[in-house]
């Protein structure tokens, strides 16, 4: 991927839409020990206007919004809201401002309702009963939001329960509404369905600020775009002047990646064999997989799409020995190993990059070469008879970061300080780097920006030119389409379909992923 400076014609800054905007930021600060997270933003956002904010990894969006929700105060700059300047020091001081957040990662429950999770911690404001009820129905009716206030959580799909996030912050008078991430679980006819409501809260004449890495998705929905790069707004842009590629120039100065296919590098040997792998839930009862089976093979790229919640991961942690009581048969590389633990899986050859890094792949206060060690730590170079080598393990972590672009100043960092992007690409260099037959990556470009999302897919390429067998889980169809050689649909624990990935499409993966049509080989 060659740098290039961004259009000169785009480095600047629009004129503000008529009127007082319902947030104004100016001159926004905010510095930690070593970091400069945002440096004199400006950000206009008009009233009933949906408002995209895209930058890379570490460019400071998050900080940025922290600030907005009270979560974080600023070192400098001031906010307005709707032409009042105001200070956030609580995320109660911004709802009663009328702001509100949902988050990428839903904070439900799922054992409760919907009217139970609206209410809770906002009963004294129509109650827990029949007014409260009368409430939600009338935001539902109103937005198009289609949400049945006694359905339990645990019932719903995913769209479904992003929009009962959306209805909380209604609920609580929320005019200004930031949604974090908001597609990044959601199959195309969800997204397609979100984008509605969405411009149906803008023509109510609420403000949404929609922050995501997809610009394809926000040159679709957005009204405005700004762009932050290292901390800085750098320009705010209309989507009908721009293009993909050109968004992407202005926030990491690089083409935007495409993860097209290569030349087959399938071979005829098994490399991972699932037959009748099933599984039930903890009480026993509901299962979460069904008579799954399945082969990898040698130079393959096997990708599986599936709503969220329909057995994906219980899959990947059933093969990786995490899920206890799982029948059927694993074989990796001709040894049987349905009866090894996660540990001795991991030596017999896989690679194993999750879900969520934070909870399974890293230590966040550990540095990086402690984080290079961890599920290797009996293995060359960071350990010799049984005891960890420190000065061999920074080398190869030095090794890793700079083979794999880590951005960081050195293995003795903390994995706290990195961006998501890089925590990533580190992830991904230390399991390639022991040696794996099979490499499991689930979900492996959520939450990065552009750049390293296009070296992961980099790194996943070489896995299977090398002649690994790659069994990948992601929402991001278009990843799914570019990257595999083959993609089977799992549908309530169940693989219903297998599909080539040169003739499909992915609405009609969509489709097959909620059961709207059946699939077919």
């Amino acid at each position: 991927m060659t740098s290039s400076p961004p259009p000169a014609d785009l480095e600047k800054t629009t004129t503000t839409p008529s009127g007082v905007p319902a947030v104004r930021l100016r001159g926004i600060g905010k510095r930690f020990p070593g970091v400069i997270a945002n440096d004199d933003i400006n950000i206009d956002v008009a009233r009933g206007s949906i408002h995209a904010i895209v930058g890379e990894n570490g460019a400071g969006k998050s900080t940025l919004m922290k600030i907005l929700y009270g979560v974080q105060a600023p070192d400098s700059g001031t906010i307005e809201v709707g032409g009042t300047e105001v200070a956030l020091s609580s995320p109660a001081d911004a709802i009663r401002e009328g702001i509100g957040m949902v988050f990428q990662h839903f904070m439900l429950a799922d054992n409760l309702t919907v009217l139970e999770n609206v209410v809770l911690g906002a009963e004294k404001m129509h109650g827990i009963g029949g007014k409260a009820r009368t409430e939600i129905r009338a935001i539902s009716d109103a937005y198009g939001l289609g949400v049945d206030p006694d359905r339990r959580v645990e019932d719903l799909g995913v769209g479904a329960r992003q929009r009962v996030e959306i209805l909380k912050v209604l609920y609580r008078g929320a005019k200004v509404i930031i949604l974090d991430e908001p597609t990044a679980v959601l199959v195309p006819q969800e997204v397609d369905e979100l984008f509605g409501n969405l411009r149906e809260l803008k023509r109510e004449g609420l403000s949404v600020i929609f922050i995501s890495h997809k610009l394809d998705e926000v040159l679709s929905v957005a009204d405005e775009i700004t762009v932050v790069r290292r901390g800085t707004t750098v320009a705010t842009v209309d989507p009908g002047s721009v293009t993909s590629r050109q968004l992407a120039e202005l926030m990491v100065g690089a083409e935007l990646p495409t993860p097209s296919t290569e030349a087959s590098t399938v071979t005829d040997q098994v490399l991972l064999s699932v037959r009748g792998m099933g599984l039930a839930d903890s009480a026993g009862g509901r299962p979460l997989l069904s008579d799954v089976s399945f082969d990898i093979h040698r130079g393959e790229v096997l990708g599986i799409a599936g709503v969220e919640g329909n057995g994906q991961a219980e899959l990947v942690e059933a093969i990786m020995g995490m899920r206890p009581g799982s029948t059927g048969t694993i074989t990796l590389a001709d040894v049987d190993i349905s009866g090894f633990s996660t540990h001795r899986r991991r030596e017999a050859g896989i690679g194993y990059v999750p879900e969520d890094r934070h909870r399974h792949g890293l230590l966040l206060d550990a540095p990086l070469w402690e984080n290079r060690v961890l599920g290797h730590q009996t293995r060359k170079p960071s350990a010799a008879r049984g005891l960890i080598r420190r000065r061999a393990a920074v080398a190869d972590t030095q090794r890793i970061i700079e083979a794999y672009d880590v951005r960081t100043p050195g293995p003795d960092v903390l994995a706290r300080a990195l961006s998501g992007g890089n925590q990533q690409k580190l992830i991904v260099g230390r399991e390639m780097s022991g040696d794996p037959v099979l490499l499991i990556a689930a979900h492996p470009t959520r939450g990065v920006d552009v750049g390293a999302q296009g070296a992961i897919w980099d790194h996943i390429k070489n896995a299977r030119r090398l002649g690994l067998a790659v069994l990948l889980i992601s929402a991001d169809l278009d990843e799914l389409i570019g990257l595999s050689d083959r993609i089977e649909v799992i549908l309530r624990g169940r693989l219903v379909g297998s599909f080539d990935p040169s003739d499909v499409t992915p609405d009609r993966l969509g489709s097959a992923m909620t059961g709207a049509q059946e699939a077919t080989a």
